[in-house]
């Protein structure tokens, strides 16, 4: 039996080539069993993100089968697949989840979204019990590990993304972003982003200003956010703690005159302004006005660069925790050797029998009835021998665990 970990990414195939090997939630409950029933694997759980697929199984396949498996059910030639694809068994398939669920084969190393979303992976499979013992306890390892990574290292810390570093810069310099007023100057991809991490951090007012008043409808209405257009922004200006840009403007369109009267508007209360933007949108000339700071995308480069290098060798350290956490896993693994396992219970169930026996033999050498002495023996033997099972299904019934569920079942079948 063997553990697998096979799949493609961000770093091995094209956008159009993972579009095509995507799962949609409407199909995974048809492909786990489709997986299982066609690859002779016992366990399965499907994760498909916007940069990866991947097939995590347990049982008597083989990487090829997998492989064909996976073209097949998509309808794609084997042949382009496998140029593509990438494979793992075992201890470096352990290995390759715990560094996924980490964030370390991430294509922005140490997000955290992808926890979520291999968590989600394996709840589903659960649900189908399509997950039994071993991927069962490899996926919650796996978790633990991953959480680890996260509170011994600074793998997942500091901004790594433009839009991220900006609404990380603004919640340095505005400690409750809750409180502020942010305008988002323009309407595109990068304003979007940024709009996501606003809502991340509590911020309830959000304008959005853009050339087409639909297009900034379509951004503000997502994130509760009022839509304007660029016309508006000397009336806007003066509301806004936090202005930042990302238009596709060849000439700014925020200049210094516009800032200064707003800030006198405000009272001099101090402006945040980040320009995204290539070609700027604001005139460098406004960092020349107090109470009016602003950063470039330049300088938020600068703080990725390094926090990239941060990130990097933190995710050294995280690899560390993984490798040994793959040693303690894999001797988990080599404890379920059959033999080791019928030996241990034979051994623990006769020490368990002989203890009661002990006990009966001296109730007789006291006097006890001899019909007493075995009816409590029956009845102590029964509550020994079915304490553990009975605890293990009710946690299975208030777990859902199903897979855990049939095993019992299978074991009151063959009884009969």
């Amino acid at each position: 039996m063997t553990i697998f970990a096979l799949g493609v990414n961000h770093k091995t195939a094209s956008v159009a080539l993972r579009e095509q090997v995507a799962f949609s939630p409407e199909q995974l409950h048809h492909a786990l069993q489709a997986l299982r029933v066609q690859t002779n694997v016992d366990e399965a759980v499907i994760l498909s993100t916007c940069n990866r697929t991947e097939l995590y199984c347990y049982g008597n396949a083989s990487t090829e089968l997998l492989i064909g498996w996976l073209a097949g059910y998509h309808g794609i030639a084997e042949q382009t697949l496998q140029q593509h694809v990438y494979s793992y068994e075992n201890e470096h398939a352990m290995q390759h989840l715990m560094r996924v669920a980490s964030g370390l084969d991430s294509l922005v190393l140490g997000e955290p979204q992808i926890f979520g979303q291999v968590k989600q992976a394996y709840q589903f499979a659960k649900h189908q019990a399509s997950v039994g013992g071993v991927l069962e306890r490899l996926f919650q390892h796996s978790f633990k590990v991953a959480k680890s990574v996260r509170s011994e290292t600074s793998v997942g810390a500091n901004a790594v993304s433009v839009a991220y570093a900006a609404v990380n810069l603004a919640r340095q310099i505005f400690a409750d972003l809750k409180q502020s007023t942010v305008l988002l100057v323009g309407a595109g991809d990068t304003a979007e982003l940024v709009a996501q991490h606003l809502r991340e951090y509590g911020v309830k007012t959000l304008l959005v200003a853009n050339r087409t008043l639909e297009r900034a409808q379509a951004v503000a209405s997502k994130f509760n956010g009022q839509a304007h257009t660029l016309a508006e922004l000397p009336e806007l200006l003066p509301h806004a703690d936090v202005v930042i840009s990302s238009t596709a403007s060849t000439l700014p369109i925020i200049g210094k005159g516009l800032v200064e009267t707003a800030l006198k508007q405000r009272r001099w209360q101090p402006m945040l302004l980040i320009d995204l933007a290539v070609p700027r949108d604001i005139e460098a000339q406004v960092n020349d006005l107090n109470d009016a700071y602003l950063y470039t995308v330049d300088d938020l480069q600068g703080i990725i660069s390094d926090n990239l290098r941060n990130r990097e060798q933190a995710a050294a350290e995280a690899q560390q925790i993984i490798a040994a956490q793959v040693v303690v896993f894999n001797a988990w693994l080599r404890s379920l050797d059959h033999l080791d396992l019928l030996r241990h219970y034979r051994e623990r169930t006769e020490a368990l029998a002989q203890e009661q026996l002990v006990r009966a033999q001296q109730q007789l050498a006291a006097g006890k009835p001899a019909d007493e002495v075995l009816s409590e023996l029956t009845q102590r033997l029964t509550n020994k021998f079915l304490h553990a099972p009975t605890r293990l299904i009710r946690a299975a019934g208030a777990q859902g665990d199903y897979a855990t569920l049939a095993v019992f079942k299978q074991l009151n079948t063959d009884d009969q």
